[in-house]
């Protein structure tokens, strides 16, 4: 049954306002969750770094709630989970990946949105190869992991340069397993994100046909479950001030952040600085004034026939963090 809050973008708006109130009924009932699901990806910078600090442990031990964190390989997979009830909140997935969630039925909620970082994802071709622009790919084999940010950015790409999906070959792939297939000739070009993208730059010189500059804003987005984000609202405030902190905290300490992450990465600290220096992880809430190209890109894939149904994009639930 559709949730309530679900029914319009303007009532979804207010989340945070009757969340609070349901949240507050529901832990004087003793009845809201009490261990936080947590699921992230490797490249969940800000998480990663809240992970590595404890921070988030210490924030939400006076809440009188616990953390479990659980790894994923892609965000499509995370969300999935999420879907089923086997999370409760999602570390950032990229703007592509709630439109399948949601053409899948999910019932979601916005917890923060991440500002644009276009070029943290581009298209690359081993440095000796004869591809010089994307026009070049009609008919190539080309990796990337489905749902991605990247598949979106391939597609606009592509689209730009005067072909559609159906022209190249796909190979939906992890980034761990593009890698490789990059590496050994498997694939002919190969879209992904940092920080793997700045590592297949220096550790193996890879090229940039394209970023996302002018293609695709890349802007990744924090969820919950509707029903979690109803229940405990308190949760995802703690959630969403820390996230914002960290990323200025990033920004701002460039070197030490690098440092701190590069052994949870396994890449070498100047890689991270790297790939950090791309994203703006400039966090803030997602209103429906800054959520725009989810319609776009949603649009876009149901015309490649690679969503089951046409969507609305912005029939997702808006959480509005307190002060």
């Amino acid at each position: 049954m559709k949730h309530p809050l679900d029914t319009s973008l303007t009532r979804r708006g207010a989340i945070g306002a009757l969340g609070a109130l349901a949240g507050g009924l529901a832990l004087a009932q003793g009845n809201a969750p009490r261990t936080v699901r947590l699921g992230y990806q490797k490249s969940s910078t800000l998480i990663a770094v809240l992970r590595l600090q404890g921070t988030l442990e210490q924030r939400l031990a006076p809440l009188g709630t616990t953390l479990s964190w659980h790894e994923f390989t892609s965000g499509l997979p995370l969300l999935e989970a999420l879907n089923l009830d086997n999370l409760d909140v999602s570390a950032d997935v990229a703007d592509t990946v709630p439109v399948f969630a949601q053409a899948a039925g999910a019932q979601l909620t916005f917890v923060a949105q991440e500002a644009p970082s276009p070029t943290a994802q581009a298209i690359l071709v081993r440095h000796d190869s004869p591809i010089k622009s994307v026009a070049e790919l009609k008919g190539k084999r080309v990796g990337f992991a489905k749902a991605a940010g990247v598949h979106y950015l391939l597609i606009a790409a592509l689209e730009k340069a005067g072909l559609s999906f159906a022209d190249i070959e796909p190979a939906y792939l992890t980034p761990a397993d593009g890698r490789a297939a990059f590496e050994r000739g498997a694939i002919d070009a190969w879209v992904v994100w940092d920080p793997f993208l700045s590592a297949a730059q220096r550790q193996a010189n890879a090229r940039v046909l394209s970023d996302g500059t002018g293609l695709a804003s890349y802007q990744r987005y924090y969820l919950a479950s509707t029903r979690f984000a109803t229940a405990r609202p308190d949760v995802l405030n703690v959630i969403y001030t820390e996230l914002e902190k960290t990323g200025r905290w990033v920004k701002q300490n460039p070197k030490e952040a690098a440092a701190l992450l590069a052994p949870f990465w396994g890449l070498d600290a100047g890689i991270v600085e790297q790939a950090n220096g791309r994203r703006s992880y400039a966090v803030r809430a997602a209103t429906a004034q800054n959520i725009g190209e989810q319609q776009k890109i949603a649009d876009t894939f149901f015309t490649e026939k690679l969503l089951p149904r046409r969507i609305n994009a912005l029939d997702i639930g808006l959480f509005k963090p307190q002060a």
